[in-house]
């Protein structure tokens, strides 16, 4: 076992859940277990919603730390440690700027609840949303909502996500910072609010060095946080661009990549 690894980071959406959004539990509680003994912390960090990943690990979420909303959300086992706070002016900008381009499709995330606004996004688009943030609500008048505004996750036809990340970037002149997965999926995050910053945070209050941090990820919105820790793995279905800052790459998602890993460098 590699003694010093303190903190292991995984993404979910194509790192540690296969295609049909399934793991191998039984695998993963030993894997935990063992990492418990180790005094070793596991992460969730995601761009999900901290409900929806909450509910991915039944019996044992509180025992697990959550750097959720790509970083707006932190949280360790049952204590809330960071949430951010978008001004209210910020948020009316956002949603003028967005309502420019009728094809982008915004979900609003709040501390409390998403929020997706009546008559600008379909049903159908409303209930696959729901697939990723289990706590979803609609809203008349997004600009009515009365939340604590974490960040913005819109979604653009997925062959103009590089247009709408240029366009975000352009338009919001850092205040906001556009993040994205790919495919279609942009965030809009405060500046500096991102993975490898709720890592930090984490990590700080453990007392814990990068050098000790491990991550996994496959996805633009992980660069920071494989980054920052001294042990990164991009899985093989990433793109070249991850790979290249990764120092390792690992199977894909589909065949476990993370847990096979993990399993060699922790057990």
């Amino acid at each position: 076992m590699k003694n010093d690894i303190k903190l292991v980071a995984v993404d979910i959406d194509g790192t540690f859940v296969r295609s049909d959004y399934t793991y191998d539990i039984p695998r993963f509680q030993r894997i935990l277990s063992r990492m418990k003994e180790a005094g070793c912390h596991f992460v969730v960090a995601s761009g999900n919603q901290y409900y929806q990943l909450r509910d991915l690990f039944p019996g044992c979420h509180e025992e697990l730390a959550f750097v959720a909303e790509n970083g707006a959300f932190v949280k360790d086992r049952k204590e809330l440690v960071f949430a951010a706070e978008i001004p209210k002016e910020t948020v009316d900008f956002v949603l003028d700027v967005c309502s420019e381009y009728p094809e982008i499709w915004n979900v609003l995330c709040g501390l409390d609840s998403a929020y997706c606004q009546r008559g600008m996004v379909s049903q159908a688009f409303f209930e696959r949303t729901g697939n990723y943030y289990h706590r979803l609500r609609w809203a008349d008048d997004l600009k009515a909502v009365k939340d604590q505004i974490l960040k913005f996750a819109p979604t653009v036809p997925e062959e103009k996500t590089d247009f709408y990340y240029d366009m975000f970037r352009e338009r919001l002149q850092g205040k906001l910072e556009p993040t994205t997965s790919g495919r279609g999926s942009i965030d809009l995050i405060l500046p500096g609010c991102h993975k490898a910053s709720g890592l930090k945070r984490l990590a700080e209050r453990w007392g814990i060095s990068a050098e000790q941090c491990a991550a996994f990820g496959d996805g633009g919105n992980d660069i920071e946080m494989l980054r920052y820790c001294g042990y990164s793995y991009a899985m093989e279905n990433a793109p070249e661009e991850l790979k290249r800052v990764a120092k390792e790459v690992c199977p894909s998602n589909e065949n476990d990549g993370v847990l096979v890993t993990l399993e060699k460098i922790l057990m």
